[in-house]
């Protein structure tokens, strides 16, 4: 297996350096002969960060386990392995007019990845996440045992398995809820905004309005046109296709550019051009589900302009009484940086409980943004945007990190101890040991006798 299969998304951090099939990393936690910390389960590398991965031990591939279990077209419960594709999932119930309640921003994740991270789509205010679907899911720890997880069997490691970023056991299946849709074309609308603050005056009634609702902010904009942006509203079409279309694009990078084609000219012109073509006209149209939810999968390694060092992705979340004041100030230093984020999208959460102890989203607003990784300027401003969030209540995500310090991890979620409690001990990766692994001992092991 190459090495350069098994990298995260931001590439930039080094791939994994040893890997594993997902049979052989199977028998050795039936035998119980796992060595603690030697293992964590890969899904498609979709992760921004190190979350996938696990510099002290191996990856295990899951990929090769894709397998469609049982689909019942009535109520729309579907059990798939867990390296089975979302794209490849939308393909099989989309003539039965079901589709997953709850999409990230591309299709190319697993069904374990799915789980493990708790992912997040542009429906949060009526759906929550991934794990609010899930009915049930197989896992496989040290114990030798394969464990049944749900809402009434083995709860406390179901929650912890959620979210858990893989570190509970290997998942081998699940059973997951779709949803029945009229068809999976979208009715789509994008509506301008002038800055911020009208966005927020728009976000709570378009959520009420629309299934999915999602802004992209022209984060270069200055003077008069700071903050601006689209607000971009959807709902399945009642008369559209129920056919999938083929997942992928002919289009790719094919090699890695020696710089960063994503540069700031590039980007003050792509952000114009976008902004005019996609906000000429606020009359709703039907789109393809591709190019509405999963724009950035029209292009494959297009995370390859970014150079040779890649890029770090900033998702943070605050509490909506501070959103106001937090976001602008967000968008503001990251403005007088002069790091333009090629990908900027401010989105609302609700209060739509998860069942994961580690779940990213909670009630508020939630600021996505790209930086190419320039070195320790771009480290100085990811902490000062880290400040800020955490300063408000707030949370920076770890599946999209590849940076924080274990203190800004506590601070976004004060439960952390509760995973490390259920923590399969053959289980670990660079994330958790860069973060929940530094933070006090002593403590540590108090809160998870608890």
């Amino acid at each position: 297996m190459g090495r350069e299969r098994f990298g995260s998304f931001g590439l930039a951090t080094p791939p994994a350096r040893r890997t594993m099939p997902a049979d052989e990393a199977i028998s050795l936690l039936e035998n119980g002969t796992a060595r603690p910390g030697s293992l964590l389960g890969y899904g498609n590398g979709r992760s921004y960060g190190d979350s996938c991965q696990n510099d002290a031990g191996a990856v295990v591939d899951m990929r090769p386990l894709n397998r469609i279990r049982s689909f019942n077209a009535e109520t729309g419960v579907l059990e798939a392995d867990a390296g089975m594709l979302l794209c490849d999932i939308i393909a099989h119930a989309a003539p039965h007019g079901f589709f997953p309640a709850v999409v990230p921003g591309t299709q190319f994740v697993t069904l374990g990845g799915a789980i493990a991270n708790d992912v997040h789509g542009k429906n949060h205010h009526r759906r929550g996440t991934f794990g609010c679907h899930v009915e049930a899911l197989t896992l496989l720890r040290s114990d030798g045992r394969t464990h049944r997880c749900s809402q009434t069997d083995n709860f406390r490691l179901f929650q912890a398995t959620i979210g858990g970023m893989g570190l509970t056991g290997l998942i081998l299946s699940a059973s997951i809820r779709l949803m029945r849709v009229p068809s999976l074309d979208i009715m789509e609308r994008a509506t301008r905004f002038r800055d911020i603050g009208e966005f927020f005056d728009l976000a709570e009634a378009a959520d009420q309005a629309n299934e999915y609702a999602v802004a992209w902010i022209d984060q270069l904009a200055g003077g008069h046109g700071r903050g601006r942006g689209l607000l971009f509203t959807g709902n399945h079409a009642e008369h559209g296709s129920h056919v999938a279309a083929r997942a992928g694009s002919q289009l790719s990078v094919p090699v890695q550019p020696p710089f960063n084609v994503l540069n700031r000219p590039f980007l003050t012109a792509f952000n114009a051009v976008y902004r005019w073509n996609k906000g000429r006209s606020s009359t709703p149209r039907q789109a393809g589900y591709q190019g509405f939810f999963f724009p950035l999968d029209g292009g494959r390694d297009w995370n390859r302009l970014y150079g040779p060092r890649g890029l770090f992705q900033h998702q943070s979340l605050v509490p909506e009484a501070n959103a106001r004041r937090a976001v602008p100030a967000l968008l503001e230093v990251a403005r007088r940086s002069g790091q333009g984020s090629f990908l900027t999208v401010l989105k609302r959460f609700a209060d739509v409980r998860s069942p994961a102890l580690l779940s990213f989203p909670r009630p508020g607003y939630t600021l996505t943004l790209d930086f190419p990784n320039r070195g320790e300027r771009t480290l100085r401003l990811l902490a000062e945007l880290d400040r800020i969030t955490v300063e408000v209540g707030g949370a920076v995500n770890p599946y999209k990190d590849a940076r924080m310090g274990p203190e800004i991890f506590a601070a976004s979620f004060p439960q952390w101890h509760r995973l490390e409690a259920l923590r399969d001990p053959a289980f670990m990766s660079s994330f958790w040991t860069r973060t929940a692994m530094r933070l006090d001992v002593g403590h540590r092991v108090a809160e998870a006798a608890e």
